[in-house]
């Protein structure tokens, strides 16, 4: 989505003028012996006592005919340039997005661990389990597979971890009773009554409740590096504010999709 804005406007460095009593002493100390009959030469090696850049180069130096040395001005500020500005602005409208597409992600996967009619592999995708010391998914050490619609098959690649998944899966309050027979683990789905059906209707609410909180909170960071950049004089408040308009409209179309993945979740659990 393109953004619009306008730099903010240049700093201006101005060199003061030199003050007259300086060079009238600088004047006099030049003037005084031998040097007199440099000061009333026309020759075009004179200074020039009422110019502001010899007044700022000025040493003791050149007073005695040899060149100051060059020295860099210092006290210059430099405004950030549009490219800069710009890469700033696009590197956060950038951030905005990726967080929010990894929010509604998180929020399908909590989706899919919740089960609705038939079964799926993803309902076992939360559950971690004690593999030689170390918390790991089950996924990740075991093949999960769908027999038929109302059960799944845990494979595991390693089998001295059948006892561990076992204890996983029980203390995963999916309400699912493991059948370990040594090779595999079955599980069999109960059927869903109609109040844990609703029960889970609830819990699925809440979860894209949570993930709107989080497109909120991205938006509202996003706002405040706008906010930075204004302080920072890149941007303007106009810009700040059409910046602002254009992320409530990306915030909004990320809050339609939770409310659309949460209505057809919602349709599956609860029909029966």
């Amino acid at each position: 989505m393109a953004m619009s804005f306008s730099p903010a406007t240049s700093v201006r460095y101005t060199k003061p003028s030199p003050p007259k009593t300086l060079l009238s002493s600088l004047r006099d100390s030049c003037c005084r012996g031998p040097t007199v009959a440099k000061c009333n030469s026309t020759s075009s090696n004179v200074l020039s006592w009422s110019s502001a850049e010899n007044y700022v180069k000025l040493k003791v130096g050149s007073i005695a005919g040899k060149p100051p040395a060059a020295k860099p001005l210092t006290g210059i500020l430099r405004c950030a340039t549009i490219e800069e500005i710009e890469a700033e602005k696009s590197l956060i409208e950038k951030s905005v997005k990726e967080k929010m597409e990894k929010t509604i992600d998180t929020v399908r996967s909590n989706f899919n661990s919740i089960r609705t009619g038939r079964s799926n592999p993803a309902m076992l995708d939360k559950i971690e389990v004690e593999y030689y010391g170390t918390p790991v998914s089950l996924k990740s050490i075991a093949q999960i597979s769908t027999p038929d619609s109302s059960s799944l098959l845990v494979q595991p690649y390693d089998k001295s971890s059948l006892k561990a998944i076992e204890k996983a899966i029980v203390s995963s309050n999916l309400g699912l009773t493991p059948n370990n027979d040594g090779e595999v683990i079955r599980l069999s789905l109960p059927q869903l009554t109609s109040d844990r059906r609703k029960e889970l209707s609830k819990v699925v609410a809440k979860q894209a409740e949570e993930g709107k909180v989080a497109v909120r909170n991205i938006r509202r960071d996003a706002i405040k590096s706008y906010e930075k950049l204004e302080k920072e004089k890149k941007l303007s408040e106009d810009n700040v504010k059409d910046l602002s308009s254009d992320l409530q409209k990306v915030t909004d179309e990320y809050m339609k999709k939770i409310d659309s993945i949460f209505k057809q979740k919602e349709k599956e659990l609860l029909k029966v």
